[in-house]
Order: C-alpha cells, then structure tokens, then sequence
C-alpha cells in the first residue's frame, strides 16, 4: 500500500486532512478482521462516521466512489466496499506542509549529496548520474506535502572505484543511497531509476554528472 502524507492547510473531498483522517479511520474500524467478502460499510455507518447529514453525505460518498476510495456493492445497495486507496486516507500521516523556500533548500542539499557519493562511496558499485524533481515540486503551490525525488544511478566508473577492498552488492549499494538521500528530510520520497526518461513527467533536472 502507497504512503500517503496529508497537509493540514489542505482540504481533501472538502474536509480538512485531520478529519478526513480521524472519519477514515473510524470506518475502516468497522471491518477490522473481517473476510473480504464482509468487509463492507452501509451509507448509514458512512454518514455517522464522517458526521454528515444525507444531502452531504450523498454528495461525498460519489466524490468518494469517483476518486476510486469507495466501490458500491451491485448486490446490496446502499453499501460500499473500501479500496486500497481508502486505506491509504485512513493511516496517512498528517504533517505541517514543507514551504516552497524550505523544499529549494533540501534539493540543494540532494545535490551536495550526490557530489559526496560519486566522489567518496568509492565502495558503492553506483553513483549518481542525475537528480530531478518531478510531482507536487512541479506545482505552482508554496507549501507542498512532500519532496519527490528521482535518482538516476549508473554503474560508478573505474576511476571511481576503490583499489583494495570489497565492493557492496548492487543491491546494498542501492538501499544505502536511497537511505542517504531519505535522511535529508522525512518529506523527501526517492525513486529511483536508470534512465531519466523512467521519471514521471513533468521533470526537472537539478543535478547531472
């Protein structure tokens, strides 16, 4: 299941992120532990739990179904099945959003990052080709729920490589510059790829060796 992160200055299905959240989760209590086949919440249990009256709720509910949380059961009407995608609501976590100034600050520190691992991970079969933006950086918001990342990675060079001593294992070596990179803020999400073409569009390119 994707991790998701709501900002509290934001309104999600016209409910800000913390009640969103909060009425969520009470739902997905209902049917804790129970089969798929029962796993299902009645309109009734929907409007008490997200505190709305029949005209909102009806009008949530199809936001709700369109947005791919909610699926209506054809065999019973009235009652909805949660998606992964709802679950993803209920355990989110509910931050403070990361000012535009701030999420700059953090993409130069990426960068100086790279530098460090291309010239001094002598022992990490990778490095880094490139690094882009791409997501909510994209945007024209100022406070922004999280830093997306793309590391473009490459085999390191000979010429990079130390001289005595055992490489890490390609799969090590990926796990330390995606932890690398995570440490610099818990907003920052790392993918990372081979090829800058793999990013999400739109992209932009930050650093590039």
């Amino acid at each position: 299941m994707k991790a998701r992160t709501l900002i509290t200055q934001r309104q999600y299905f016209g409910l800000d992120a913390l009640n969103l959240r909060l009425a969520a989760a009470r739902v997905l209590a209902r049917v804790v532990g129970l089969a798929p086949e029962r796993a299902r919440v009645s309109v009734r249990n929907l409007r008490q739990d997200f505190a709305v009256n029949t005209v909102e709720g009806q009008a949530l509910f199809e936001e709700l179904v369109a947005e791919g949380l909610l699926v209506p059961r054809a065999a019973q009407h009235g009652d909805y099945r949660l998606t992964e995608r709802f679950l993803e609501f209920a355990t989110a976590r509910v931050v403070e959003p990361l000012p535009r100034d701030r999420a700059k600050q953090l993409v130069a520190k990426a960068c100086e990052l790279a530098s460090c691992i291309n010239r001094q991970w002598s022992r990490n079969p990778f490095e880094v080709e490139a690094i882009a933006t791409f997501g909510s950086y994209m945007s024209l918001d100022t406070q922004l729920a999280e830093l997306p990342l793309g590391i473009v990675v490459r085999s390191r060079t000979t010429a990079r490589r130390a001289r005595w001593g055992r490489m890490a294992t390609k799969a090590q070596g990926a796990y330390d510059i995606r932890a690398a990179f995570r440490e610099l803020s818990s907003f920052v999400r790392v993918r990372m790829v081979k090829e800058t073409r793999l990013l999400s569009r739109p992209f932009g390119v930050v650093f590039q060796e």
